[in-house]
Formats: structure tokens, C-alpha cells, sequence
């Protein structure tokens, strides 16, 4: 009833989501016979059905070297990830990851559910690694090297300043960024970016989900994980953990809209990378990720839910953005109406609104500069209102003859 309720309080938002349902279920279907690719694939629909989407879009060999890039980093994320594992065992498997996944036999029990499969049967992930190309591989061992020593050095390390912060999102992000800039000029497809404009692609996505996930990490179980840095929530609580008790709600949403506006430097090094990408397919590959991480903040900002419970973009918004994101005019139209909502919820009392304005116009300054701003009607904003009658009519006729249908088939069972 829940999706029922969103349709019809945002009826545009079926067709999107139909035409995402239908590209999810194809892009499953286009699984390689080969065992090892097979177990990559099916994987990487598990752990990201949204990435396995968008990943069908690049080219076959670009395509095996981004998913198998991937899946490696998600691996040694999984054991950074998994709290009950003592630093003495972990720190050696990080630092050593980038050389398990030239061994077809290695394996480490960990994590849970799809995560803890895709660390039983890292083989499969090792053995198709082996096939691609050197400077596919290159590039892979590179960043695996560099982000498991860096996240060995975070788990014996807190995040006590912004420089830390920064320091540890460049670890497991940055680089990331890095990474995927690497595997393109790899392929030939587009020139080498700045470090600094690959790094900022990486941290805008990771700053966005430390900040929407504070009270998944902080629950976590055996053992909390916190990235939030000392620097900023210490001027508000004097324990992190503070953050989610009712009685704090008001200093929790002012140091919850500190670390938004602290992630929205990155906004204009993001609009200048994907400014300058050539391939359609790469553009949205990079694109649609972040328009959803600006998306997100517009939500958690000045949102005392994010200490709640999960605050997250409606499927429906997210299939526009997945369907609708074809060029940088779109990029630039949807970081302008994004920026417009965050900037409709800051609050003049809040000690960083000053800040956090004046980011938000640099954004909407760099977006206009654009001269695209107009090409485009919103879907963002105008379609938040009112109701199109004559799609919720046709929804509900085929809802009734799915309806009649199931009836049918289950009287015949019957």
C-alpha cells in the first residue's frame, strides 16, 4: 500500500518507475554463461541493483573492468565493514587485499548475507579479474592497494578533525573516484581528470551517506561505527551517540545541517568533472549517482528523521532521475532545483545559515552560468503538487485487470 499511496500522490512518477522495473528485470537477463562472470553479475545485481543498472550502459569491456572494480572494493569494504572482526586480524587482510585478488584461491569468512557469498566465493571475483586487460588490472591493484592501507590506518584511528574526515572519505571514496577516472582513460574513451576533480566525485557520494546513515552506524552491532568528525559534532553534544536522543533534537538537526553544508563544497569540483566527460554512457554512469546524493541532502537537511530512521529519496523520483538524466543541461537543471529546496529549509537562526547560503549560491550561480537552465520544465519541484487525473484513471484500470488477473488464476488453482 505504501507504493499504492506514493503513485498516487505523485502519479507521473508510474511510468518512470515501470520503465525502471522492466530495464531491472532485462539487465538480469543479460547475464554472461561463463561461471565466474555469471557469479559477478548476479552479484553486483544484489549488492546494487541501481549500479547493476547503470552499469549496463557502458560497453562490454568497460563494463567487466567497472563491475569487477566494484566488487573488489565492495569486498574490502565488507571487512572493513564487519565490526566483529579483531583489528589484529583485519589491519593484515586490508593491507594486503590488492595482492588476495590475483590468487584464485583466497577467501575470507565475513560479513553477512550477499556480502558474506561474495567473500566465500571470491574466486569467481579473482578469476575474472585474471581476464581483463593490464592496465584494467593496474589500475584496480592500484586503488585496492591505497584504500585498504588507508582503511587500516582508520581502524586504529577516530575522525577527530575535518582534515580527518576528509582524509578517510579520500580513502574509501576518493580513490574510488580515482579509480573509475583510470579505468576510463583505460579504455580510451575519456582524457585524465585532475586527482582533485575525481577525489570530490568520491567524497560528495560517501560524506552524502555518512550523513544519511548516522543512526545505522551508530547502532551498529557488535560495535558503533562513527565518521562523523569530533571537529564538527563536539560544538553540539559532548558524545556523538547524543545526537539521537529526543531531548538534543534541536542541537542534533544544527550539527546535522553543519556537516550537509560541510559536504556541499564539493558540488561545483562534481559539475566541473561531469562538465567535462565525452561518452553518453559514462556521462550517466557518473551523473545519476550524484543528482541522487544532492537529492538525499535536500531531504536530510534540517530533517531531525535522519535520527530517527531511514530517510531516503521516493522510488518514484529516483526512477526520473535514473530516466531523465541524459545530458549536463539535465545535471545542471536538477542541482539548481535541488539547491532551490535546500535553500527554502535553512533556517536563519541556524549558526552555519550564513555558510550554507552562501554554498547554495555558488551552486545555483555555476548552474545558471550554465545558459541551460531553460531548456528543460522541472520535474523535481513542479511536479510535487496536483494530480494528473488522467493517469491515476489508467492506473487504476490496470490495477483492476492485474487484479481480475491474479483472482482468475487463483480460482483456477483453487
Amino acid at each position: 500500500m505504501g507504493s499504492l499511496g506514493a503513485i498516487l500522490r505523485h502519479p507521473d512518477d508510474f511510468y518512470p518507475m515501470l520503465k525502471l522495473k522492466m530495464a531491472v528485470k532485462h539487465a538480469e537477463k543479460q547475464i554472461p554463461p561463463e561461471p565466474h562472470w555469471a557469479f559477478c553479475y548476479t552479484m553486483l545485481h544484489k549488492v546494487s541493483r541501481s549500479f547493476g543498472l547503470v552499469i549496463q550502459q557502458l560497453g562490454t569491456e568497460l563494463r567487466n573492468a567497472v563491475c569487477i572494480f566494484y566488487l573488489v572494493l565492495r569486498a574490502l569494504d565488507t571487512v572493513e565493514d564487519d565490526t566483529s572482526i579483531p583489528a589484529e586480524t583485519k589491519v593484515p587482510i586490508l593491507m594486503a587485499f590488492h595482492r588476495h585478488i590475483y590468487d584464485r584461491d583466497w577467501h575470507f569468512g565475513c560479513g553477512t548475507k550477499e556480502y558474506k557469498v561474495l567473500m566465500d566465493e571470491f574466486h569467481h571475483v579473482s578469476t575474472a579479474f585474471l581476464e581483463l586487460g593490464t592496465g584494467y588490472q593496474e589500475a584496480i591493484e592500484d586503488i585496492t592497494m591505497r584504500m585498504g592501507a588507508g582503511m587500516a590506518k582508520f581502524i586504529c584511528k577516530e575522525v577527530e578533525t575535518i582534515d580527518d574526515y576528509d582524509e578517510y572519505c579520500h580513502y574509501v571514496a576518493g580513490l574510488v573516484g580515482l579509480g573509475l577516472s583510470k579505468l576510463f582513460h583505460a579504455a580510451g574513451l575519456e582524457d585524465m581528470p585532475s586527482d582533485s576533480l575525481s577525489n570530490s566525485m568520491g567524497l560528495f557520494l560517501q560524506k552524502t551517506n555518512i550523513i544519511r546513515d548516522y543512526l545505522e552506524d551508530i547502532n551498529e552491532i557488535p560495535k558503533s561505527r562513527m565518521f562523523w568528525p569530533r571537529q564538527i559534532w563536539s560544538k553540539y553534544v559532548n558524545k556523538l551517540e547524543d545526537l539521537k536522543d529526543e531531548e538534543n533534537s534541536v542541537k542534533a538537526v544544527e550539527c546535522l545541517n553543519d556537516m550537509v553544508t560541510n559536504a556541499l563544497i564539493h558540488v561545483e569540483d562534481c559539475l566541473k568533472y561531469m562538465s567535462a566527460l565525452r561518452d553518453p554512457a559514462i556521462f550517466r554512469f557518473c551523473a545519476i549517482p550524484q543528482i541522487m546524493a544532492i537529492g538525499t541532502l535536500a531531504l536530510c537537511y534540517n530533517n531531525v528523521e535522519v535520527f530517527r530512521g531511514v530517510v531516503k529519496m521516493r522510488r518514484g523520483l529516483t526512477a526520473k532521475v535514473i530516466d531523465r538524466t541524459k545530458t549536463m543541461s539535465d545535471v545542471y537543471s536538477d542541482f539548481f532545483d535541488f539547491s532551490c529546496i535546500l535553500k527554502s529549509k535553512v533556517n536563519k537562526n541556524d549558526p552555519n545559515a550564513a555558510k550554507t547560503l552562501s554554498r547554495l549560491e555558488a551552486i545555483q550561480r555555476t548552474c545558471r552560468e550554465s545558459g541551460t537552465l531553460n531548456k528543460r520544465k522541472s520535474y523535481i519541484i513542479k511536479s510535487e503538487s496536483g494530480y494528473n487525473s488522467a493517469l491515476i484513471f489508467v492506473l487504476f484500470i490496470i490495477l483492476a485487470i492485474a487484479f481480475a488477473y491474479v483472482s482468475a488464476n487463483r480460482a483456477t488453482i483453487i
